[in-house]
């Protein structure tokens, strides 16, 4: 019986660990920004593909150095997620901040547009991206010096961005004529992501066996967070998010400036959804649609510790990958009926009856809701900008 105990308690753990490291993230932008990104699945998607795509540049160059790949696919996978981050911040989200259904539908469009561009993109869009991108905005660039910009701005976007988009078009266009550039990279098919030789196996503990990958999701998650609790409480620009998130108006008259901080905060969420995503790949195939399954279950995290707070994120992250367990591979079950107590069958009969995956998540999703009506703020409150309005 300890040995199923212990089996369910690290397999619990390292399924929360997941969870939580895929809710870091929306614990910066939701908790702390107010802002509900439905394409955090999405972000997290894409440092699981620029994963694949470093995997695939260091496998030539055999080992030792391809068992190194992994660290630099944890950093270019922040940098790329914190730069599609960035992007989405100051082209989408800045002009919503106030206004959550209209966010919500804007990232969910978000979300949608990036997974079928991992299924689309070919090195004919990729240049017809890179040159709508040059001429539109390099041309907002050299306008912005002039004086009488403000009296020119809405007509210089509505002639620039119809013909940057069609000469983009037409040279896209032109180039999918060669079979080589219209090849997709990735289309819709998932793609492997091979763990590094000293990750795979696992250090045997009984009859139980502790995933080498699992356990550097566990290390890697703790990194993550001592890094955003550092970041947060002990560095110039953690103190500005801290006071623009406490009090905008009063930061703003102090000099702060408010929205380098806003860009800075959703591009440090969207980084670690990235991380998320390199340390999910190595858990199974890489696709369009992996962010899905994980989103609900991160904001499942972020709400029921309480919006805002890492150390509710942590602790909601645990025992919600540590119920999903119990109850979804039966140990739950198993553990009552070892006890040979006739007067316990009915619980076995009943956890018996969750003892699969989605069950397990249909349980876990109605004590959830019994919770939140105990504390609809979670188990550790915050003040914010979301509470203030």
């Amino acid at each position: 019986m300890l040995q199923g105990i212990f089996d369910g308690l690290f397999n619990g753990i390292s399924i929360g660990a997941v969870l939580l490291i895929a809710a870091l993230g929306l614990a910066i932008v939701f908790g702390l920004m107010g802002v509900i990104n439905l394409a955090h699945g999405e972000l997290m998607m894409l440092g699981a593909y620029t994963t694949f795509v470093v995997q695939n540049i260091f496998r030539p160059l055999g080992e030792p150095l391809f068992s190194l790949y992994i660290f630099v696919a944890v950093i270019m996978a922040f940098i790329v997620a914190a730069l599609a981050g960035l992007l989405l911040e100051r082209g989408v989200i800045r002009y919503l901040y106030g206004r959550p259904l209209e966010t919500l539908l804007a990232t969910w469009g978000v979300s949608l547009i990036l997974r079928q561009l991992v299924r689309s993109i070919s090195t004919s869009m990729t240049i017809g991206i890179l040159l709508f991108s040059l001429l539109f905005f390099g041309a907002l660039w050299v306008l912005q010096k002039r004086l009488d910009w403000e009296q020119m701005q809405k007509k210089a976007i509505a002639l620039l961005l119809p013909l940057s988009a069609a000469i983009a078009l037409i040279a896209g266009l032109l180039l999918n004529r060669q079979p080589d550039l219209a090849k997709p990279w990735f289309s819709a098919r998932n793609v492997d992501v091979t763990a590094p030789a000293w990750l795979r196996g696992g250090i045997p503990v009984g009859t139980l066996q502790l995933p080498y990958t699992r356990l550097f999701i566990i290390v890697l998650t703790i990194l993550c967070l001592i890094g955003i609790y550092w970041f947060l409480q002990k560095s110039v620009w953690g103190l500005r998010i801290r006071s623009v998130t406490q009090n905008r108006d009063m930061s703003a008259c102090l000099g702060i400036p408010t929205q380098k901080v806003d860009a800075l905060t959703f591009a440090l969420g969207s980084g670690l959804a990235g991380v998320a995503g390199c340390a999910v790949s190595l858990l199974g195939s890489v696709g369009p649609n992996l962010g899905a399954n994980y989103i609900v279950d991160a904001f499942m995290v972020v709400v029921v510790g309480g919006v805002g707070k890492l150390v509710g994120s942590v602790v909601a992250a645990l025992v919600i990958g540590t119920l999903n367990y119990l109850l979804g591979s039966g140990t739950l079950a198993l553990l009552l009926t070892n006890t040979q107590a006739d007067f316990l069958q009915p619980l076995v009969d009943f956890f018996t009856f969750f003892a699969t995956t989605s069950m397990a998540k249909v349980m876990v999703f109605i004590l959830i809701i019994a919770f939140l009506q105990v504390k609809p703020a979670g188990l550790f409150p915050q003040k914010g900008r979301s509470v203030e309005v």
